[in-house]
Formats: C-alpha cells, sequence, structure tokens
C-alpha cells in the first residue's frame, strides 16, 4: 500500500516497497508474492511472509563461490540445471498454502518444472548457508518444508561454527545428516562428481567474534 497525497487514504495499486507494509501475521498467495516489490527479499512459507537476512555476509558469499564452481563442474556433466540465488522456487504442501523460497543454490533434472518465474516444484537438491542469528529459518523452518515437499537432498552449510550436513529423502523423511567437519568429505548421493573437502569450502573465511 502507499498513501494517496490528495486524499490520504492508501491505495491498493501500487505494491508495497518495503516491510513495515507488510503485515506477518497474514496469509499470503503466490499471486500476491508476484505482485511485491521489497527493497530486501521475502519467502513464502506456509502462506506466512518471512524476512530473509539482509545482504549476505562477506563468509557467506564465499562458502557460495567455492559450492558454485563444484556445481558447475558436476552438475555440468548431467542433463540437469542448477541455479544459483535469488531464484524462485514454489513447493507444494499439503496445508494447501503457497510456498515460495528462494535457495542458495538448487538443482532441478525435470526440465518442465522451470518456467520464466523460477522452479514449479521440488529441486532434486537444495543447498542453503545458513546466516548467523538465523540457523532456525535452515535447520527447522525449512527443513520441515523440503522434506515434506519432496527435496530428494538437502545440504545445510554453517560458515559460523564450520559444518556440512547432507540430509536424503528415504519413504517421505530424511535420513544421515552427520555433522561433517574439518578432515571429512561431503558427497552428494544423487551427484557422486558433487564432493568437497570441508576444510576447502571454509578455507578463505574472514575471522569473526564467533568464528
Amino acid at each position: 500500500m502507499v498513501s494517496d497525497k490528495k486524499s490520504g487514504k492508501r491505495s491498493l495499486k501500487e505494491p508495497p516497497s518495503v516491510y513495515g507494509d507488510l503485515d506477518l501475521r497474514k496469509r499470503y498467495t503466490w499471486l500476491d508474492y508476484l505482485g511485491w516489490h521489497f527493497k530486501e527479499r521475502v519467502e513464502l512459507i506456509r502462506g506466512k511472509a518471512v524476512k530473509m537476512s539482509p545482504a549476505p555476509s562477506t563468509n557467506h558469499q564465499m562458502v557460495a563461490a567455492v559450492l558454485y564452481t563444484t556445481i558447475i563442474k558436476s552438475v555440468g556433466e548431467t542433463a540437469c540445471q542448477w541455479f544459483p540465488a535469488p531464484f524462485d522456487v514454489r513447493l507444494p504442501s499439503s496445508s494447501g498454502k503457497d510456498n515460495v523460497v528462494q535457495p542458495d543454490a538448487c538443482v532441478v533434472c525435470d526440465s518442465r518444472k522451470i518456467d520464466e518465474r523460477g522452479c514449479n516444484g521440488a529441486p532434486d537438491l537444495i543447498m542453503e548457508i545458513v546466516s548467523a542469528g538465523n540457523s532456525n529459518h535452515d535447520t527447522k523452518t525449512k527443513f520441515a518444508l523440503y522434506e515434506e515437499s519432496g527435496v530428494r537432498e538437502y545440504w545445510i552449510v554453517n560458515p559460523v561454527q564450520k559444518y556440512v550436513r547432507i540430509f536424503c529423502l528415504e519413504e517421505g523423511k530424511y535420513t544421515g545428516g552427520a555433522i561433517l567437519m574439518a578432515g571429512h568429505q561431503a558427497q552428494s548421493r544423487l551427484f557422486p562428481n558433487l564432493f568437497f573437502q570441508v576444510d576447502e569450502i571454509f578455507s578463505n573465511l574472514i575471522p569473526t567474534e564467533k568464528s
């Protein structure tokens, strides 16, 4: 909503441009989402708008660069396609409420799911780089959504605690998830050529108070 200078009333014709115009208690739909033009990114989880973190930190981007470089090489050898954030993924939900997420990286092998708006359906693999102070969003909220929606493999990459966890979908539930730290190798079950030495993922991080 925006204010009409002449009448003082708020108009519904223009989408909100700041978070202050967004009611976080309200249920929204994919069509609502399409009309938003926020300065910062937002996701739609079970019909509720969820603010994403501000611009990614330097360490977040350093980790992303390492992941992306290997994904390009390994997935490029297959018929699948990969997409970095920001990229809208619309996920199915048993609740019937709309879900739109922007994973840090995803791999989609069914080309029929890809359209001009992003991915309509569950990607085969999703990676999320955990942001400091917002870990529950990736480890709990998104974990449950990705499991329910049928994302076959889910990676959680934590630059603060320097670990990787890989979950694989088996009979509708995620299994695995061992904490992989320095000295371990993180390897995809779906894409055998997609693997990392955990040390290398976090080798260029800038020291912070929490690291």
